[in-house]
Order: structure tokens, then sequence, then C-alpha cells
């Protein structure tokens, strides 16, 4: 008897009524938490959030970029390298950043900080811990490439007004599609070693080989299909035909496709994943 109702509070859905909590309200009701730890922690973020990748771009898209002739049939109509790689980068910026998220600080509230068992003691059901931790990482990764998107228009990288604003979208999206699957992978290990294994055999090879710095076809027939069915390719597929205004319509609607699903997916996952942990 007791364990059950340990568990039933736990879940938040004692007699009283606290179940009923809507997903939106519970999401809300967070906000001061999330707010108060990104005040007190936003510094640590900085270089790898924002000065990282600004260097990233300069030594890529500039210094390198300048040896490398701007030929759109070799470019994906591209008209420099710079052009070619700032787009494909911010979206690769987004996978990591929606990574880095998703891993040791969710540990965190899980394992190490409890927060989330003291969250469940209240109202809040697991749904609205999962709900505003994603909400918080969609800020980060809203803020972030958008500070990139700024920075980077008055370079000439975008070919049209609306260019920034529907590649700073797919760049958004293409990290909270991350977001959820990476949570669901935390809230199931017992263990953070796992970590190293999905930072250097999944999210490294991700950037290097999803066609962020060179076309996927230079990998040849096989390497370019495997390329393909990567979800940071579609982000950067996307991303980048929305920058370059050479946007096969169909082709987009693919890739907005699969990123959506994932975001379900992630979400599902996720949600499961963190029940399975705290609750059942």
């Amino acid at each position: 008897m007791g364990a059950s109702t340990s568990r039933g509070t736990r879940a938040g859905t004692p007699a009283d009524g606290r179940g009923d909590l809507p997903l939106l309200v519970g999401i809300a009701r967070q906000a001061d938490y999330w707010r108060t730890a990104y005040q007190r922690t936003w510094r640590g973020s900085v270089v790898s959030s924002f000065l990282a990748p600004l260097f990233y771009v300069v030594a890529m898209g500039v210094i390198l970029g300048g040896f490398i002739e701007g030929d759109p049939d070799q470019l994906e109509g591209a008209t420099s390298y710079l052009a070619f790689v700032v787009p494909g980068l911010i979206a690769a910026h987004a996978m990591q950043t929606a990574v880095g998220e998703t891993t040791y600080p969710v540990m965190g509230l899980i394992k190490w900080q409890k927060v989330y068992d003291s969250m469940l003691a209240t109202p809040l059901q697991v749904p609205h811990l999962v709900g505003a931790t994603l909400a918080f990482v969609g800020f980060r990764l809203v803020t972030t490439c958008a500070v990139f998107t700024a920075v980077l228009a008055p370079f000439g990288v975008y070919a049209s007004w609306w260019g920034p604003f529907l590649a700073f979208g797919a760049q958004v999206l293409t990290g909270m599609a991350f977001a959820g699957l990476v949570y669901g992978f935390t809230a199931r290990l017992r263990s953070e070693t796992a970590f190293g294994v999905l930072f250097r055999l999944g999210v490294f090879p991700l950037f290097l080989f999803s066609g962020a710095f060179f076309p996927v076809d230079n990998l040849g027939a096989v390497g370019s299909w495997v390329a393909r069915l990567t979800p940071l390719w579609h982000g950067v597929n996307l991303s980048r035909m929305f920058a370059l205004d050479n946007v096969t319509w169909w082709l987009a609607g693919v890739n907005v496709a699969v990123l959506v699903a994932l975001c379900v997916l992630g979400w599902f996952w996720s949600v499961s994943g963190l029940q399975k942990r705290l609750v059942a």
C-alpha cells in the first residue's frame, strides 16, 4: 500500500485531481526555475554557443573559403564557399547545442541534483517536466541560431530577404529533432559513460559527413545515400536551400516531414523514458 501510494504521488495522479493539470500550465509553472537557472549559468555557454562557432565560420568560410572556387554547379547553387558552408554549419551547431543540453544537464536533473524528484512531489507530472526542459532547449536554439543569422546576414550569404527567416526555422527544427531523441536516450541511462560513445560515434560523424562542409555527392554513390538518411542532412539541406533561394519544394517537404516526425517520435520517446525511470 505504501509503495503504491508513493508512486501515485510521484506520478502526480492522486485522488485530489492534481493529475488534471494541463500540459501548457504545467510547463509555464516551471518558467521561474528555468529563468533562474539560465541567469546563473549563461556566462558558461557564451564561448561554446557563440564565439567558438563564429570562429569556425571565419576559419572555414572566409579563410579556407578564399582558396575554393565559388562554382554554383559544385556548391549546390552557392556562389561562394562561405555562402555554402554557413547554413550547414548553423544547422550542425543547432544539433550540437541540442545534444549538449539534453545529455549531462538532463542527467543532472535526474540523477545528481534530483530536481525532477522534487518537481514530481508537486502537481507536476512527467510530461510537464519533459515539456519544460525541451522548451528551454528550444529557447537556447532560438537565441544561438538567431545571433548567427543576424551576424552573418551582412556577409551576403543569403540570396533573398526571406531566406534567413526560413533557414532559421529549419535550423531550430533540426535542433529540436535531436533534442527529443537524445533526451529519451539520456532518460534511460544509469551512467553518463555512454555519452562519450554518443559524441564520438554519433554527433561527430554526423557533423563531418552530413553535408555541412562539402556536398554529400563527394562521398560516392553509397556514401551519399547513407548521408541522406541521417537527420542532420535533412536539416542542413533544408537550411541551405532556403538560404541560397535554390529550393526544390518537394524535397523541402520531405526534409520538413522527416524532422517533424523525429520531433514527435522524440517527444513520446522522452516521456516514456522519464516515466519508466522516475515513476514506474
